[in-house]
C-alpha cells in the first residue's frame, strides 16, 4: 500500500492528530512511490525507468517521489504484476508475454510472427490498437502509459545455424512458460522446455537444453553466447512492454500530475527505444567478437506457414480475439 509521511518536528497522537486535522487543513504530503524492474542497472529499460522516476519528482515539484527497485528484488513477474494490481506497487515495466494469464487480449502480442518487424510494432501500439491493449489493461487496474521495446527474439542454440525449419527439428528449446511458445517450437519440431530464466545457461552447458530464444541485449547480458555457437535471426517474436502505473495510484493524482506523468512516460519509452537500438548493436558486436555465427533466415515464409495451427487453434479458443489480429496484420 502507498504510504504517506506526516512532516511534523514532534511524535503526536492519533486522537490529537484527529483533532487537528479538523481544525486546520492538511499540508500537502509527497506520495513516496515504488517502481519493479527485473533488468539490472545498465540496461536500456533500467536507464528510461530510472529517468521516469527523476522526470516525475521533479516536474511534480515533489508532490510524487519515486523510486526504481531493479533485478527483480520485489519478486518475480507474475507477482509483480498482482502487487501493481492491488497497488502494493505503483509502476512497473512489464512484458506482455507473461501477461496473458491476467489480460486475455495480450496473447495476442505472443503470436508467433504477427508483427512484420519492430517499425511495425511501434506504429500498432502506439495507435488506436495500443489503446485497445491499455483499455484491456486498465480493466484489470493497470493503466498502461506508454509501450517500450523488447526487440525481435531468434533461436540461438549449440548445434548448427537454422536456416530452415528442419534445422530446429529435435532441438531441445527453452521457452517462456506460455502455451504458445510451447506449440511454435513443437510447430517446427523442436521439443519446447518451459523453464526459468536463471536456469537455461546451465542447462545449455550440460545439454538438458539444446538451445533458447531470445534478443540480442539478453543473449549478450545473461551470457548465454558464452556456451552456445549460432544465433540465427528468425525474428519469430516481437513483444512489447508497457510502463504501467497502479490504478489506484493513477487515480490518486490531480488532472495535472496525471498530464506530467503520462508526458514522463511516453518521454521514457522514446529513450528506452533509441538506447534498445543502440544496446542491441553493442551486444551484436560482442557476441560476434566472441565467435557466435549469426546467420539471416532467408526465407521465413517457410515458418510463418508452419504457424498457421498455432493460429487456427488459438482463434478456436479465443473467437472474440480474431478481429483483433486481422487488425494488427492490416495495420499499415
Amino acid at each position: 500500500m502507498q504510504t504517506k509521511t506526516i512532516k511534523s518536528g514532534a511524535l503526536l497522537s492519533a486522537s490529537t492528530i484527529t483533532a487537528s486535522m479538523m481544525l486546520f487543513a492538511a499540508p500537502v504530503q509527497a506520495e513516496d512511490w515504488r517502481g519493479w524492474n527485473i533488468h539490472p542497472p545498465g540496461y536500456p529499460n533500467t536507464v528510461a525507468l530510472e529517468a521516469f522516476a527523476e522526470a516525475i519528482e521533479e516536474d511534480t515539484e515533489g508532490r510524487v517521489t519515486a523510486r526504481v527497485y531493479n533485478n527483480a528484488v520485489l519478486g518475480d513477474q507474475p507477482d509483480a504484476i498482482e502487487q501493481t494490481r492491488s497497488g502494493a506497487l505503483n509502476f512497473a515495466n512489464f512484458n506482455m508475454g507473461p501477461m496473458g494469464p491476467i489480460v486475455k487480449e495480450t496473447n495476442v502480442l505472443s503470436l508467433p510472427f504477427i508483427f512484420d518487424d519492430v517499425d511495425h510494432m511501434h506504429r500498432v501500439m502506439d495507435g488506436e490498437i495500443g489503446e485497445r491493449f491499455a483499455d484491456a489493461l486498465a480493466e484489470q487496474n493497470l493503466i498502461a502509459l506508454s509501450w517500450f521495446d523488447s526487440g525481435a527474439r531468434s533461436l540461438y542454440n549449440t548445434e548448427k545455424p537454422i536456416k530452415t525449419p528442419a534445422d530446429v527439428e529435435g532441438l531441445k528449446i527453452r521457452v517462456m512458460n506460455n502455451d504458445l511458445y510451447v506449440d511454435m517450437i513443437e510447430s517446427l519440431g523442436g521439443n519446447a522446455t518451459p523453464m526459468a530464466y536463471g536456469e537455461v545457461y546451465q542447462s545449455l552447458t550440460t545439454g538438458v537444453l539444446d538451445g533458447a530464444e531470445n534478443n540480442y541485449p539478453s543473449f549478450e547480458s545473461s551470457n548465454h553466447y558464452e556456451v552456445v555457437g549460432y544465433y540465427s535471426l528468425t525474428e519469430h517474436l516481437i513483444i512489447p512492454e508497457c510502463l504501467c502505473i497502479a490504478k489506484s495510484s493513477w487515480e490518486a493524482l490531480s488532472e495535472e500530475d496525471q498530464e506530467i506523468i503520462e508526458a514522463a512516460a511516453i518521454e521514457a519509452s522514446e529513450m528506452q527505444r533509441q538506447l534498445w537500438v543502440e544496446s542491441s548493436e553493442e551486444s551484436k558486436q560482442k557476441v560476434l567478437d566472441a565467435g557466435v555465427e549469426i546467420n539471416e533466415v532467408e526465407d521465413k515464409a517457410e515458418f510463418q506457414e508452419l504457424m498457421q495451427p498455432v493460429y487456427d487453434d488459438f482463434i478456436a479458443e479465443n473467437p472474440e480475439l480474431e478481429s483483433l489480429i486481422e487488425d494488427i496484420r492490416s495495420a499499415s
